[in-house]
Parts: structure tokens; C-alpha cells; sequence
């Protein structure tokens, strides 16, 4: 399962001792009506001294479940998780987390956000005092001190973050998506600061684990990459990427590991070992194949820019082009490939016949196009269609549809999965929702395309 390219070293092993190790850790939530959801499968995993590693995935791959139950926040329906080889059962006193969404006390200047985890493990005022003002010093935020978190910037509240983190001295620190909340340049910088300090001598902690949507990102930090698979979870990849620090972005190296991730991402296949089946999207059920969140402008405007770029892109190219991160891009490109208008194959997407005759249409043509590719190859869609085709006023409760979807996903994804599901049926002049009594109308079939 390790991948290798010019440039990495393939006979690489970490060698630094076991900080973290998840050992065949799956996680079931349980759905409205009671039934388990799969969250994360099988997951095994050591984080060593001296690494950064990171989990990468589209949305619902389970990485942050799975970070959390390696915090100790949420514990495994099975498997362990073990920090220098103890067991833990609750909290994990040797990490600290870095949060997407910063998580700062709005009433505590810096210096008191900064000593919260040393006033709870009991260290005296003075000591935690000096400790504090150390972090805060070698974090970048000497001078704010005694500002509150609504004084600072987006950078300037997540560096408390990191000072928070780090002030206990943790094993290892875990990052949430630390960098997704700010803007791009900010972030950069950021990243580019901890990637410094991590090269130092007197870095704080041993080991860093991080979550992220953004491959260039993770490609950037990482000695070791896992990417995860979806519904459930499971490890799709590990890369080894030694690629030497600082990395260069435009290498060919750099460039190449990207085009190969995204090409994981994207690859369709079940992965070596699992019993899985592909089922193609006119034959799969809802839960089978959900729908891409992804709306019907932002189809369009893929399928517009690819026929403008000669019907043929580098995934990598086009997301950079467009400022997507893999939960921008992925959907649009997994909404595209469903429904027929394109082709992915490793890190190329291409438009079909079908996508060529879609963006080259007028409104009223390429309406008719979407229909019938949504009716035939979006299974919750299709379901939709074909349940109110069999009701007597041609109509239904949205509850209904929520009630079936609650048996394959959670009751937030149920309801996103029925939102784009609504979306795509309106445009299609499919079936209509009304908002006021909550119910989904058939609309009447579609009219032939014309030749």
C-alpha cells in the first residue's frame, strides 16, 4: 500500500519510538431509527517521533472521527488506541489539538487562553505564567499579550491556538483542518511558520498528526500521507513522501506526487483486498452511490471551463486555476463523472460526448440533457422520480424520503443528500418541493431532446 516516486525514498520506515498507535479502530454512530452507521473501518496506524503524518480524504472519509478517537474525545466502537503503548480509556493526556474553528475563550485575554491547559493540570501561577509568555513569545504573538480574541485577526487567533497547544509540551499535536479557516495567503504563511519551527531544535512536541482537505497542503508537510476511502472509512493509500524541506511546489517531484494523490482520490476501484462492488450509478440504490454536493451552477461552470481548456485538464491544474481544495473540486468533478458530462482517469478529466452537447446547447436543450442523465444515472434522483410516479396525487412527504435515507446515513447527510437531490429535480423540471407543507411534486416527464 506504499507508493513511491522520484524523488521520495522508497526503503523509508520512520524509525523515531511509537508516540500514537490506533490499532483495527472502527467507529458505528448510530442513525435516527436506531440502526449503525459505518464511520471509519479497520483502522490501524502509528504516529512516530520525529514525523508529521497526514490523514487525507473528502468529506465524510471519517478523518476526524478518527482524530478525535485518537484524542480520546470519542472512543472506537472497537479497536484501541495507545499512547507509549498504554491503553487509553478517555482523554489522551499526550496530545494537545489544534481546532479548525480556533475554539478560543472570547472573555480570556491571549496569556489566559495560552495557560488553560496548564492551570488545568494544576501548575502553579508563576510557572504557568513564564511558560505562557514563552509560547506566546515563540509563536509569533509577543506585544498581544493581554488582547482578546476579538482584537486579533483570523492568524493571530489560530497562532493562540497553536500556543495553547504547544504550552503543555504534548507528545504529539493533532490539527483539525488548522489552516482551512483562514484566507489563502495567511494560511500559507502560517504553515509555512510551523514547518520552521518544527525544524528547530526546541520544537515542543515530538510528533505532529494532521487533517486536511488540501493535497498540495498535505504534500507540503507530511513524511507520511494516508488517504481514506468514504462510507466507511478505510486507509486507501499510504505515500511516503521525503521529498527534502523546504518543498518546492513547482518541482516535478512536488508535482508529480500531487497529480498521484489526486489520482487515488479519484480512482473508483475497490481497493486490494475488500469485497467490494462496483455498481454502476443507473443500477445503485441512494446509499449505494450518494449524490456529490455539488450544485447545478457549479456543474455548469466545470464543464464550461474544461470546454474552453480543449475538453481535457489536469485535476491538480484546474483546482489551482480555480482556488478549489479537494472538497471544492471533488464533488463538482464526482457530479460531472456521475452523471455522464465527463470521464476521470488518474489526474485528467475529459468532457464526453455528452458533456460536449450539454455546455454547446441553449438553456432549454441543455435543461432537457441534465434531466435525462439525473433521472437514469443520480439514484436518489431516480428513486424520487419513480416514488412519485406511483402515488395517486403524485406527491410525498419529504419526511418519507429523510426516513429512508436515515437508514444508510446520518441525519445532517440525509438531509444534505435530499437538499441537492431537490436541487438538481427542480432544475431538471423533474419534481418541484414546496417549502410550506414540506412535500415533492412530480412535474411531469421531461419532453424529448430534440435531434
Amino acid at each position: 500500500m506504499t507508493s513511491t516516486l522520484p524523488g521520495t525514498t522508497p526503503s523509508y520506515e520512520p524509525t523515531g519510538e511509537v508516540i500514537i498507535e490506533a490499532g483495527h479502530v472502527t467507529k458505528h454512530f448510530t442513525t435516527p431509527d436506531g440502526q449503525p452507521l459505518p464511520v471509519l473501518e479497520d483502522i490501524s496506524l502509528q504516529l512516530h517521533a520525529g514525523e508529521i503524518v497526514a490523514l487525507l480524504g473528502k468529506s465524510g472519509s471519517g478523518k476526524s472521527t478518527l482524530l478525535r478517537c485518537i484524542a480520546g474525545l470519542i472512543a472506537p466502537t472497537t479497536g484501541t488506541v495507545a499512547c507509549r503503548g498504554t491503553a487509553i480509556n478517555g482523554a489522551n493526556p499526550g496530545v494537545a489539538m489544534v481546532f479548525q474553528t480556533f475554539a478560543l475563550l472570547p472573555w480570556l485575554t491571549v496569556q489566559a487562553n495560552t495557560e488553560m491547559g496548564l492551570e488545568a493540570r494544576g501548575m502553579p501561577p508563576a510557572e504557568r505564567h513564564r511558560r505562557a509568555l514563552k509560547m506566546i513569545d515563540l509563536i509569533g504573538l509577543d506585544g498581544f499579550e493581554q488582547a482578546y480574541p476579538r482584537e486579533l485577526s483570523g492568524g493571530m487567533r489560530q497562532r493562540v491556538g497553536f500556543a495553547r497547544a504547544l504550552v503543555v509540551e504534548p507528545d504529539a499535536l493533532l490539527m483539525d483542518e488548522p489552516f482551512s479557516a483562514l484566507d489563502v495567503l495567511t494560511a500559507e504563511n502560517l504553515r509555512n511558520e510551523l514547518l520552521s519551527l518544527w525544524g528547530g531544535k526546541d520544537f515542543p512536541t515530538k510528533a505532529i498528526l494532521i487533517v486536511t482537505h488540501n493535497i498540495e497542503e498535505a504534500v507540503q508537510m507530511a513524511d507520511r500521507i494516508f488517504v481514506l476511502s468514504s462510507s466507511p472509512g478505510r486507509f486507501k493509500a499510504e505515500i511516503h513522501c521525503r521529498l527534502p524541506r523546504p518543498r518546492d511546489r513547482r518541482s516535478p517531484e512536488f508535482e508529480a506526487l500531487v497529480d498521484q494523490i489526486y489520482g487515488i482520490m479519484t480512482e473508483r476501484t475497490p481497493e486490494a483486498g475488500q469485497q467490494t462492488t462496483v455498481v454502476e450509478p443507473g443500477l445503485a440504490s441512494p446509499t449505494d452511490i450518494p449524490l456529490p454536493h455539488a450544485s447545478v451552477g457549479a456543474l455548469a461552470g466545470l464543464l464550461d471551463i474544461l470546454s474552453k481548456r480543449g475538453g481535457r485538464d489536469d485535476l491538480p491544474v484546474l483546482a489551482r486555476l480555480l482556488n478549489f481544495e479537494v472538497d471544492d473540486l471533488l464533488p463538482v468533478v464526482d457530479a460531472a463523472e456521475m452523471l455522464g458530462f465527463a470521464a476521470v482517469a488518474h489526474a485528467d478529466i475529459e468532457l464526453t460526448a455528452t458533456g460536449k452537447a450539454l455546455v454547446e446547447a441553449d438553456i432549454l436543450v441543455s435543461k432537457k440533457l441534465f434531466a435525462a442523465a439525473a433521472r437514469e444515472r443520480a439514484p436518489l434522483v431516480k428513486a424520487i422520480v419513480r416514488a412519485l410516479e406511483t402515488t395517486k396525487d403524485q406527491t410525498l412527504d419529504q419526511q418519507f424520503f429523510l426516513n429512508l435515507l436515515g437508514r444508510g446515513f446520518s441525519e445532517d447527510e440525509a438531509r444534505a443528500q435530499l437538499d441537492t437531490a431537490i436541487q438538481w429535480g427542480r432544475y431538471a423540471e423533474l419534481f418541484d418541493y414546496t417549502a410550506d407543507n414540506r412535500e415533492l411534486l412530480l412535474t411531469g416527464p421531461e419532453d424529448e431532446i430534440p435531434e
